[in-house]
């Protein structure tokens, strides 16, 4: 198979129909073999009874529906472990990403053997204080920590190899930073392809002020695992050993000048708490770097999501 295109989705009913006719004329058109895997992730609309429907009509367009809402991550994560196509192409439902763009898309993935393309809206129809200049100021942020020179990592329309998408795990909200989970997976050839922003043509945007937080808060994560997720000795470690010895050489200090004046006073002074204070959060670092390497990181039940039923798969 050519392409898997998964959609992930949330109260989309109005332009799944529209959507799926459009990507059926451009497969059909560019002779594709393919599937379309929609993620129903908690809608409270038709959304799943317009899959159903739209399943019947067209084999290729697979669905999946999870029990409540478990966010844009865990809906991918899913869909790419039943992916089958050579080429995974990922896209919003809202009818702002452009399915013409999957051909350009997947010529450009094969013929440069690339590992991940990432889409580059620089036209945005997007609110400017909202989203856009929120949006710029962490893809600088991103691009600085990860050394990935992408213009927009949040982009929800790219093209990955099959490979890649088998090899990495997304959760939490992550699916931001997959050019970054990738990059620490070993694929590193990533580009970036400018595409096509539409304006929404039905409903409102999903997603709150709160994602901004949690994009932040995920690129520490991410980027702290990718270094030291296989040796949090190196970091918890380093970082107590450097607070203990502090502490101790201050102590080594204070008892020096008790030895050499007896009536020298050590508990009253603020160094000696500060010793004290440096010798304990040195040994608790020391020890959370020891358990990290006991501790496996991944949970077997991180990405355990509760799907409802399948459709097509």
């Amino acid at each position: 198979m050519n392409i898997s295109v998964i959609i992930p989705l949330k109260d989309e009913a109005e332009s799944l129909p529209e959507l799926c006719s459009w990507i059926r004329r451009v497969m059909d058109s560019n002779s594709f073999s393919y599937e379309v895997i929609l993620v129903d992730d908690g809608s409270t609309d038709t959304s799943w009874e317009v899959i159903e429907h739209l399943h019947e009509e067209n084999s290729c367009i697979k669905g999946i529906k999870f029990k409540r809402n478990y966010g844009k991550s865990a809906a991918l994560n899913v869909a790419f472990r039943d992916a089958l196509g050579d080429v995974i192409i990922t896209m919003d439902a809202d009818l702002q990403d452009s399915p013409d763009e999957i051909p350009g898309l997947y010529h450009m993935l094969k013929d440069n053997k690339l590992d991940l393309i990432s889409g580059w809206k620089r036209k945005r129809f997007d609110n400017v204080l909202t989203k856009n200049i929120p949006s710029k100021f962490f893809n600088a942020v991103t691009r600085k920590m990860s050394g990935i020179k992408l213009h927009d990592f949040n982009c929800g329309l790219k093209a990955y190899d099959h490979n890649v998408i088998k090899n990495i795990e997304v959760y939490g909200e992550m699916h931001r930073y997959i050019p970054v989970l990738s990059k620490w997976a070993g694929f590193t050839k990533i580009a970036e392809k400018e595409v096509e922003h539409r304006a929404r043509k039905y409903g409102t945007s999903k997603f709150g002020i709160e994602r901004f937080v949690n994009g932040f808060l995920d690129l520490t994560t991410i980027m702290f695992i990718g270094k030291f997720g296989k040796k949090p000795m190196q970091f918890f470690g380093l970082l107590g050993s450097l607070a203990f010895m502090i502490g101790l050489i201050i102590s080594l200090y204070l008892i020096g000048n008790k030895v050499y004046d007896i009536h020298f006073s050590l508990t009253n002074r603020p160094s000696f708490f500060l010793a004290l204070t440096s010798m304990i959060i040195g040994t608790q670092l020391f020890l959370a770097g020891f358990i990290g390497e006991l501790v496996s990181r991944n949970s077997p039940e991180r990405n355990v999501y509760n799907i409802e039923c399948k459709k097509g798969i």
